[in-house]
């Protein structure tokens, strides 16, 4: 009887333990705010009607379509497009979009808002024929409340958006057109937190403790004074609650915002190497009950300036090796995909970069999730111009109404993001040069530090000249940073005692990839002037060996060695990573892309990628170029960029052509070689040991493409993507590198060709056709998830050469 007692006690006790977990995952599972994705099936058309805005305009035979979208890039390349070969010439124009939705009745006693994260240009936005506002600038996220205006149940709701980047020239660079990053519908209580409203910070940071202060602005649709409760929980980067604060205040108050401290033991601090990220989240709740769950990422770490020795990340010295980024992503234009940019930052990271300045405006908010999660420190810049033109109808024609909104709009929406260590104003403005520079950056820098007071703020500077520089004279920078001249850094010490120093752009070393004329043949490698005419090929090609072409720029290894030589110099910025569509040098059809990056449109590397691997990396690094395909006799350059080695050899047909070690000031080696068709070798060695082999083979006449995914598995989603590098081989699997085969795709099942490219700065060929010709041997499909699970059979064919097929997966 006892022993049937005690099992009705056991039984009860697990009963009731089973009970309270149950209670304790309800508690954890309970939300009330619903950040909804909206992108999907919107209606689209080119053109302008104010009838477009009403509740029921017919739209049915409008295009539908998902969102992230950039109408431009569907476009064709024409020299009589309005935003020029420095817009990429590509369309513009006016654009509507619609959207038809419900919303629950349930969700009646709800705050309701939809969340822009960006739309160029010139946004108009209306509920339920309902005008909510107007957003100019094409780099600003931003929100409207739809509560006041909604139909709950089963009456619909209409949503249209008007576009117009009519105005042209507005950019010095491909701008995309249209709702081109994503869109999201939240709902939360009627008390909340504001957008934006969360604002993390460690005051203090140590080896064993760390404090996270974090700053809670709340928003309540009620007049009537109410209690509430806030529940603030510190998550690990494992996913581990480590600290809890609760606090109770009355709203609404004169000033509704709640401050709430931390202690962390033992930090885990966020790196370039080890990324680690915390997690806050907060529960708000108003008579007891649940009316808002919020949650931001943010990281622990230090860093600073130092006027003499540069930057310190964590109390460790890091030199900054940056690049400038504009946010188009090549075929795909300017509309947001989160694996693009991922890829992006994969291939920069490889190369050792490990700092991006957004050039020249706002990025996209994934961006910057990547960069908090991959470890790359970003300089985060507001404006390419101010009140003064650089274009008729750019940003300054918007200046006096908006430039304080989209400013404070930026800080309030990345202040959190631990990769963000620098808040830029502008680039390269005209205001420098007069006195109200001065007035202005002293305006800007302030309205920054009401919001965030933890990070430098610098601004892109051209004129090197402190008597000159009237932006500097505004002693607000907590930084200096120039563009360019680099030999003008050396006397900073001289010119700005006791200031900080960076440089924000460099180089401007233009160059084609897989082309190449000799160096060693051409009489001068800095042009006297700059004149706006092209200094490169008929075929608007410029050689990818390591030298100048425009008169502000300079070689990728003479800057380098400045910066890398001169501790007070934290660091550098490139231009530019990638190339980029637009700000062609020359200006001048039918060059309609840049040609600064290190690495081309296609994402496909550069020679000169291999030169900062070798420098910025311990990966051990032996790059030979170019190609072994010349003319018979013919004197070519050879070079070689190398690490982790002493010297290499060259070998021309198993003979020895002697080895060589860096020397003259230079980063490379190079070889005067007579060309003969067969085997080109390079060995590295170290104390005499070899290192390292590269070789390359004479090719022969295009016989087969080969097809590499760098997935062969993506996410089901409708928007993951595969890249596909297709290359044109010989018979023994040689690229051949001078192959423009038309290569023609077929993508079926659950996905579809969503771009192809083959970075040729003056391909006329659109992005989204079903065929691209190989340039230098190369060109690139992308293929995205049509949202269903299933395989995604991919062929290649191409008129002469064996076909290619692949198959994907999403799921």
């Amino acid at each position: 009887m006892n022993r049937m007692k005690q099992q009705m006690k056991n039984i009860k006790w697990l009963s009731f333990l089973i009970l309270i977990s149950l209670l304790a995952c309800s508690e954890k599972q309970e939300t009330i705010r619903e950040r909804m994705d909206f992108d999907y099936d919107w209606k689209f058309t080119l053109g302008d009607n104010p009838a477009y805005q009403e509740v029921d305009f017919d739209d049915a035979d409008w295009r539908t379509l998902n969102l992230p979208h950039d109408w431009s890039i569907e476009g064709e390349f024409s020299e009589d497009n309005l935003a020029g070969v420095a817009g990429g010439a590509l369309p513009t124009g006016i654009g509507w979009y619609r959207k038809s939705f419900q919303v629950a009745a349930a969700d009646s006693t709800k705050m309701i808002y939809i969340d822009f994260d960006g739309v160029y240009r010139n946004s108009e936005v209306w509920i339920n024929g309902k005008y909510l506002g107007k957003r100019p600038y094409g780099y600003s996220s931003f929100r409207y409340n739809l509560t006041p205006f909604l139909n709950f149940g089963e009456a619909e709701n209409v949503l249209a958006v008007k576009v117009d980047n009519s105005l042209q020239p507005n950019s010095r660079w491909y701008t995309g057109s249209g709702i081109y990053r994503n869109v999201w519908l939240v709902k939360t209580g009627k008390t909340h937190v504001d957008h934006w409203g969360m604002y993390v910070t460690t005051p203090e940071v140590l080896a064993e403790k760390a404090t996270v202060q974090v700053q809670i602005s709340l928003l309540t649709a009620t007049a009537e004074q109410k209690t509430v409760k806030l529940k603030t929980k510190i998550i690990d980067p494992n996913g581990v609650e480590i600290a809890t604060e609760k606090t109770s205040i009355k709203v609404p108050a004169s000033d509704d915002t709640v401050t709430q401290q931390f202690q962390v033991e033992n930090p885990k601090l966020w790196s370039i190497d080890v990324p680690e990220l915390y997690t806050v989240q907060t529960a708000v709740f108003v008579d007891g009950k649940l009316t808002e769950n919020y949650e931001t990422n943010f990281g622990i770490r230090t860093f600073h300036f130092d006027p003499e020795k540069g930057f310190f990340l964590n109390g460790e010295h890091l030199k900054i090796h940056g690049v400038n980024q504009h946010h188009d992503l090549g075929a795909l234009g300017a509309a947001v995909n989160t694996r693009a940019i991922e890829r992006q930052l994969e291939i920069l990271k490889g190369m050792g970069c490990n700092a991006i300045r957004t050039a020249h405006n706002p990025p996209a908010p994934e961006f910057l999730d990547l960069c908090d999660k991959m470890g790359f420190l970003v300089m985060d810049e507001a404006f390419d111009q101010w009140a003064k033109k650089k274009n008729t109808y750019d940003y300054n024609i918007n200046w006096e109404k908006w430039h304080q909104a989209d400013l404070a709009d930026m800080v309030l929406r990345d202040r959190n993001h631990p990769s963000v260590f620098m808040w830029s104003i502008g680039n390269e403005i005209r205001e420098q040069f007069d006195s109200s520079g001065t007035t202005i950056a002293k305006e800007l820098i302030e309205l920054v530090k009401s919001f965030d007071d933890n990070r430098p703020v610098t601004c892109g500077l051209t004129e090197q000249d402190p008597e000159k520089n009237y932006i500097y004279q505004s002693h607000a920078l907590d930084v200096l940073s120039f563009n360019y001249k680099h030999l003008e850094y050396l006397d900073f010490p001289k010119n700005y005692p006791g200031e900080a120093m960076l440089a924000s752009e460099n180089m401007s070393a233009l160059s084609t990839r897989g082309h190449y004329d000799m160096p060693s043949d051409e009489d001068r490698l800095w042009p006297p002037a700059y004149n706006e005419e092209f200094d490169g090929n008929s075929d608007y090609t410029v050689s990818a060996y390591d030298h100048v072409y425009a008169y502000w720029g300079s070689t990728h290894e003479d800057t380098w060695r400045v910066v890398s030589e001169n501790d007070f110099i934290a660091g550098m910025f490139i231009w530019s990573g990638f190339d980029f569509i637009g700000e062609p040098v020359p200006y001048e059809w039918p060059a309609r892309s840049s040609y600064y990056g290190i690495i081309d449109l296609c994402g496909f590397p550069k020679d000169v990628y291999y030169l900062y691997k070798s420098l910025w990396t311990n990966d051990t690094v032996l790059h030979v170029f170019p190609h072994w395909n010349w003319g018979l006799g013919q004197e070519i350059d050879v070079w070689a960029y190398y690490n982790n080695a002493d010297q290499v050899e060259l070998f021309l047909n198993g003979k020895s052509l002697g080895k060589k070690s860096k020397e003259n000031d230079k980063y490379h080696v190079m070889w005067r070689v007579r060309y003969e068709p067969g085997t080109l070798k390079a060995v590295s060695y170290k104390n005499g040991k070899e290192v390292k082999e590269n070789v390359i083979h004479t090719a022969g006449e295009p016989s087969k493409i080969e097809l590499t995914a760098d997935r062969k598995e993506i996410s089901a989603d409708g928007k993951d993507l595969s890249f596909i590098t297709v290359k044109i081989l010989d018979k023994d699997g040689n690229l051949v590198p001078d192959a423009d085969n038309l290569v023609h795709f077929d993508v079926s099942g659950a996905g579809f060709n969503a771009g192809v490219d083959n970075g040729y700065q003056a391909s006329m060929e659109s992005f989204k056709a079903d065929h691209r010709k190989a340039f230098n041997g190369m060109c690139l499909l992308i293929v995205q998830s049509d949202g269903n699970p299933g395989e995604i059979n991919v062929k290649a064919t191409s008129k002469g050469l064996e076909e290619q097929t692949i198959t994907l997966k999403a799921e």
